[in-house]
């Protein structure tokens, strides 16, 4: 199974990119993880809120196709403890899912278009926080999870 993180934007800080590396670096070479970068969209403050959406939509859909699961993080979704979510993980990678897509939307969130085309919504916190920390937060849990699912002491319940 593939499992991509796919974003809007690049991440410009420093700190947040060097633990990015980090995370990526101790996840298990099997696991097929990438994250995929969109890039910002063009012109963006002479566009309304709903004209960026539209625009990222267009970025997201050509990241994936029919075949994958498609996760949202997103505020609205469901939260999930840091086993949970390795159990979900597991959970993937034992049934037929090839490829999962894990979005983080831009500043304005998603479209309705993606909203209806994605499988699930997964929340990492009740809080808001930049999207270039839910990238790390994110890559942290799936490093997590890979621990968890390994029996490595990196994981305290």
């Amino acid at each position: 199974m593939r499992i991509n993180l796919i974003c809007i934007g690049k991440t410009d800080d420093k700190e947040i990119s060097s633990l990015l590396s980090y995370y990526l670096q101790r996840l298990p070479k099997h696991w097929n993880f990438e994250i995929i970068i969109l890039p910002d969209v063009k012109n963006a403050k002479s566009l309304t809120p709903d004209l960026i959406k539209k625009e990222e939509t267009k970025l997201f859909q050509n990241q994936f196709d029919s075949s994958d699961y498609v996760v949202l993080l997103d505020e609205k979704g469901k939260q999930f403890t840091s086993r949970e979510f390795s159990e979900k993980l597991d959970f993937y990678m034992n049934s037929s899912v090839k490829r999962i897509c894990f979005l983080v939307g831009g500043a304005y969130g998603f479209s309705d278009e993606i909203y209806e085309k994605a499988t699930e919504k997964i929340s990492l916190s009740k809080m808001t926080f930049t999207h270039q920390m839910i990238r790390l937060f994110f890559v942290e849990q799936i490093y997590r999870a890979a621990s968890i699912l390994q029996g490595k002491p990196y994981h305290n319940d």
